[in-house]
């Protein structure tokens, strides 16, 4: 193979993301390029993701440039890729990964005062915000990093949140008010990592990233995937996982709310297979805590 050819979204935030890939591929030897994919979710900032379609608006077109032969690798943010991946691709490789907490830029939780405003596009930030403190007014938020991250402390809006890996991958891990605890502010599928997609038949290029692959990284995605397949929810749909790895015990938490936060369930499970924990997990809390019964999920 001559050049492996990187299919990426063309934000900042992507652009960091695949060039770190492309450094970690010169470290055993591979050059590559980037491909610029523009996708849907990056043309329409002033449509709410829930609308345009949830997590797909950021994955979908960089899929099909694989698919198409325009590419040979697919990087994706982890929490952006659709929990069902296209017949003809495969999630080979998934690099060690960051922090997978939500934070608050401007205000801490303690420093919004009654009726405070908190800008987020995430339903689940919505909820668990609204949980906590149901009295904070949250209002929708898109854009790129950039555009987000100035949006605390103008215009009314308080506060907004953010993934801490993402800050961090721009270096503005400094902006932070307050890490977010991941123990009762649980994370959006994948949140933190890199998913690295590839065709199914070429076997030379999973060969390649094979090298830039965290054991412990992998099984937790898989983890958390297996809770958003089984869950049969994206990012439109208030409900977070996270798993981690100890030895062979996969052990992940997982919350669903209302949409408006006025009620929710949780639960851990433990397990070795990492795609059984995850299904478990979403059993028990759609099933057994009675998730599916929650304003917003029966609608």
């Amino acid at each position: 193979m001559s050049v492996l050819r990187l299919a990426t979204r063309r934000s900042p935030l992507a652009l960091v993301q695949a060039q770190y890939v492309r450094y970690r591929l010169a470290l055993i030897g591979v050059e590559s390029e980037l491909v610029h994919i523009d996708t849907s979710g990056d043309r329409r900032h002033d449509v709410p993701l829930d609308v345009l379609g949830g997590q797909g608006v950021f994955a979908i077109e960089i899929q099909r440039a694989l698919l198409d032969g325009g590419a040979d690798v697919a990087v994706h943010s982890a929490k952006d890729l659709p929990s069902v991946t296209p017949a003809d691709l495969e999630l080979v490789c998934v690099p060690q990964r960051r922090d997978p907490a939500d934070a608050l830029i401007g205000r801490s939780l303690a420093g919004l005062g009654p009726g405070a405003t908190v800008a987020t596009g995430s339903p689940r930030r919505r909820a668990l915000l609204l949980e906590r403190r149901p009295d904070l007014r949250v209002v929708g938020l898109r854009g790129n990093m950039a555009t987000r991250l100035a949006t605390a402390g103008h215009d009314g809006v308080d506060a907004v949140v953010a993934a801490v890996a993402a800050l961090d991958r721009l270096d503005q891990r400094g902006l932070i008010s307050e890490r977010l605890d991941p123990e009762w502010f649980v994370p959006q599928v994948g949140q933190g990592a890199l998913a690295l997609e590839a065709r199914v038949d070429d076997l030379e290029t999973q060969r390649l990233l094979a090298g830039l692959n965290d054991v412990v990284a992998m099984t937790a995605v898989l983890a958390e995937r297996a809770f958003l397949r089984e869950l049969g929810a994206g990012c439109s749909i208030p409900a977070g996982a996270h798993a981690t790895v100890d030895g062979d015990t996969v052990s992940a938490r997982g919350v669903m709310l209302a949409v408006d936060g006025s009620s929710s369930v949780r639960a851990d499970v433990t397990g070795t297979d990492p795609q059984r924990v995850g299904e478990d997990l979403a059993r028990r809390l759609r099933d057994e805590l009675g998730g599916a019964a929650l304003p917003g999920w029966t609608d």
